[in-house]
């Protein structure tokens, strides 16, 4: 989300300078890997109407860069056929006019034979969703950031962010200390994942509802006794989400050979200064295992995965984002300084877009097309479980 932020700005040809605690491109936070999922199936219709502009400001940074980071496989969206969420999908889809179909239980088995689904499920197939190459898009905002005249600045771990700080004009500045030196700028803003919690602590004393959660991704071998590349995009097998509890979602083989990407939305609380980044396979055992056996019923090993790793959510309570000014804190007065986080673990795909809106809000203090209010930290003085949702 910062390196999105600062292409935005720098490309409107403001200084910006882009900090990161560790090396660009580690992984010990939630953007890096080979693929994060993108689709426009959402049960809230302002994150399908956001996807809409999410996806030509991928397209717009794919051809200023020069290649892509976008692999479009189709998407797959089931469940239950009483699954709230699942026919609340449908509805935005509807509601914002994008194309789907809902498919019957014989058109399914018919387009992806490899998936044994029951037969009342309810689904849904979208041709605009698939992969986005993660660690990849992250580099490409770097390079876009840089190119238009950002100064990019890693092992700079941010050790005091200090308001009232007088700009020569004799405004409001912002100072911002790190381990490679201190920074003053007009505006600053906070999209440090898991850590951004503690960084707004130390200037305001506010305390934001996001928690660090460890989870879990897995890749999973293909049957042998399948053709390797039976769930790859090359014989047209899409992205798929399950609605259920857990909420299940995987890849097709395409970052692997004959391996797909399966993974749970759920994780358990951690510290992300002493996170393990080791999976927890238990976890992946105990819930993703028997849904694959059920829904893979042969053409995948789900007795344990080949290969996983660990990642780390930032959760708010409603599974909103913030992306919001710190206001009406007496320690920060008239400084601008905003955050972007909270991001629940499906927040890659609108990168670019909240990278937009930043700089909207940090140039000209409003952003338009967004319904603001449902991303504000305000949300959360109303009501400690933010938005209201079924």
């Amino acid at each position: 989300m910062g390196s999105c932020t600062a292409y935005h700005i720098a490309k409107r040809g403001k200084s910006v300078l882009l900090l990161e605690q560790f090396d660009f491109l580690h992984r010990r936070g939630s953007s890096h890997g080979e693929s994060r999922t993108i689709r426009v199936t959402y049960p809230e219709d302002y994150y399908t109407r956001m996807m809409k502009e999410a996806y030509k400001l991928w397209e717009e940074a794919e051809t200023e860069a020069g290649y892509m980071v976008y692999h479009r496989t189709g998407y797959l969206d089931f469940g239950p056929p009483d699954n709230q969420s699942l026919l609340s999908v449908i509805s935005s889809l509807k509601k914002e006019g994008i194309a789907h179909q809902i498919l019957s239980h014989k058109e399914v088995t018919l387009r992806f034979p490899t998936f044994r689904l029951p037969k009342d499920s309810l689904t849904v197939y979208t041709a605009e969703g698939g992969i986005l190459r993660a660690s990849k898009a992250v580099a490409m905002f770097q390079a876009l950031a840089a190119k238009h005249g950002a100064v990019l600045r890693d092992r700079a771990k941010v050790l005091r962010v200090s308001p009232h700080w007088r700009l020569p004009g004799g405004a409001d500045g912002i100072l911002v200390a790190t381990s490679r030196g201190s920074a003053l700028g007009k505006a600053c803003i906070l999209a440090a994942g898991a850590w951004t919690p503690q960084i707004v602590r130390d200037i305001s004393g506010m305390e934001l509802p996001i928690k660090a959660l460890h989870t879990s991704i897995a890749y999973w071998a293909v049957n042998k006794k399948m053709n390797p590349d039976a769930l790859s995009p090359a014989r047209a097998f899409p992205c798929f989400s399950s609605y259920g509890e857990p909420f299940i979602y995987g890849t097709p083989s395409i970052e692997y050979p004959g391996l797909i990407k399966v993974g749970a939305h759920f994780g358990v609380l951690c510290d992300p200064n002493k996170r393990s980044v080791s999976p927890d396979m238990e976890t992946l055992k105990g819930h993703v295992s028997p849904w694959l056996a059920s829904y893979f019923e042969g053409s995948v090993d789900w007795e344990a995965p080949n290969m996983a790793e660990g990642c780390m959510y930032s959760m708010t309570p409603d599974e909103d984002f913030i992306l919001d000014h710190i206001q009406d804190q007496p320690a920060i007065g008239n400084s601008k300084i905003l955050v972007a986080a909270g991001f629940s673990g499906h927040g890659f795909k609108m990168g670019p877009l909240v990278g937009r809106i930043m700089a909207d809000l940090a140039l000209t203090g409003s952003s338009q097309g967004v319904p603001l209010e449902m991303f504000s930290i305000e949300r959360f003085s109303k009501d400690a479980q933010g938005n209201h949702k079924l």
